[in-house]
């Protein structure tokens, strides 16, 4: 079965009290949402009532309910998904990239348009991503593959709508029968070919929702040790059974810091906090980095410039007064002054020695349904530059590549 706009909204404006029902092609069932309430109809009482009812639209599928307090009142919007874009196949999933929302009053009031602008701004970025199956169970986006098959438990810091499904949750829905989940970050699938072998090579880039915000104006940590620009990066192959998984990491740096100003480039950079209230949150950081992934070693591409180099020592000044200091260890590797010119010869001759012996202590993870896991990823490399974009990008893509020799080897040749 392909996928397609399988819900369809309605409401009814007269008599009172609005309402709006939201039924679905898979189910017998509906959604009524009236007076701020919500509840499921059976089959029966659906059809009782429908023809007091108009169509709205059609969608691909439900958010959840967006809700704004405008101080006096609450608005309740209704978000669907108008438009997405397939990116591939995996296994028994299909993954979309979301490109249109429509938001639908829940109470017949056009509410706060700016506000909800807004939302439908960063909704139809093409940053969002979800999954559909025609078995009517799809993969969990915010899951990374040694978690899908070791707990199945959705990872909330790469669920982007969780807020969505409050409002139906509340009311004792179901929201699996009925709602998307939503990651946010990047998806790239690709088809590749060994001989007669077919597998899907792909790349999932989760960001965080714990510290999101824009460029500039969102930098280091809170008090949590949520940091900004968190994504957890996993290279992933799936052929027939088998699955071999390895994943990165990157973040900003977890100190509290800020760049005053808009202009790219000027790297003002400010120490928010001094050197004792700044170690809590680092503490938690790191605690928190291990518990999820295992081992650490960071890889801290900052240079010599003014900015850059005081937020450095800071870094280093931090990890060496931490109780993960004999746990995790720090690479020091000024980017700019050591890949000059895009020439990329020193991360072969300088930074891989550093980390190889991690890279081989840690592996990656492999499973095949004949034998289960075979083997587990015991470590992360942590990389960040000051915005964890261009340097860390190129670094992670280095190893990616050098294990990624290591894993397909495993997969296709036993």
């Amino acid at each position: 079965m392909a996928f397609s706009k399988g819900y369809r909204i309605y409401h009814k404006l007269d008599p009172p009290p609005y309402s709006v029902i939201v039924e679905t092609r898979s189910r017998e069932e509906c959604l009524m949402f009236e007076s701020g309430a919500v509840a499921v109809l059976s089959a029966a009482e659906k059809d009782a009532i429908k023809n007091s009812y108009a169509k709205i639209l059609d969608a691909y599928g439900i958010l959840g309910v967006l809700r704004l307090n405008l101080g006096d009142s609450m608005l309740h919007s209704l978000v669907v998904v108008t438009g997405c874009s397939s990116v591939g196949k995996v296994q028994d999933s299909e993954v979309f990239r979301v490109t249109q929302t429509d938001f639908i009053s829940l109470k017949n009031d056009s509410g706060d348009e700016d506000r909800i602008a807004e939302v439908r701004k960063v909704l139809n970025s093409g940053h969002f991503y979800f999954a559909w199956s025609a078995t009517g169970v799809s993969m969990d986006l915010s899951l990374n593959a040694h978690r899908r098959i070791l707990e199945d438990t959705t990872d909330n810091r790469f669920f982007w709508n969780q807020s969505l499904h409050l409002h139906l949750k509340h009311y004792g829905v179901n929201c699996d029968d009925w709602l998307l989940r939503l990651m946010c970050g990047g998806v790239e699938i690709r088809t590749i070919y060994a001989g007669h072998k077919q597998a899907k090579a792909c790349i999932f880039s989760r960001l965080s929702s714990e510290r999101a915000g824009t460029r500039f104006n969102v930098r280091g940590t809170n008090d949590d040790g949520q940091v900004a620009n968190f994504v957890e990066t996993e290279q992933v192959i799936f052929l027939d059974d088998r699955v071999s998984s390895y994943i990165q990491i990157r973040g900003s740096i977890p100190l509290f810091w800020e760049q005053p100003g808009i202009q790219v480039g000027s790297h003002r950079v400010k120490l928010s906090r001094g050197f004792e209230a700044n170690a809590p949150a680092f503490e938690r950081h790191f605690t928190a980095l291990r518990r999820l992934y295992g081992k650490q070693v960071i890889i801290n591409l900052l240079g010599g410039k003014e900015g850059e180099h005081m937020l450095s020592k800071a870094f280093q000044s931090h990890l060496k007064a931490s109780e993960h200091v004999s746990a995790v260890k720090m690479v020091n590797f000024d980017y700019h002054q050591n890949v000059k010119g895009g020439k990329a010869d020193k991360l072969h001759s300088v930074l891989k020695p550093y980390l190889s012996k991690f890279i081989e202590e840690c592996g990656f993870f492999y499973y095949s349904a004949e034998t289960g896991i075979v083997r587990t990823q015991g470590g992360t490399i942590r990389t960040n530059c000051l915005d964890c974009l261009d340097r860390t990008n190129s670094v992670q893509a280095f190893f990616a590549l050098e294990v990624m020799v290591l894993s397909r080897m495993l997969l296709f040749l036993l």
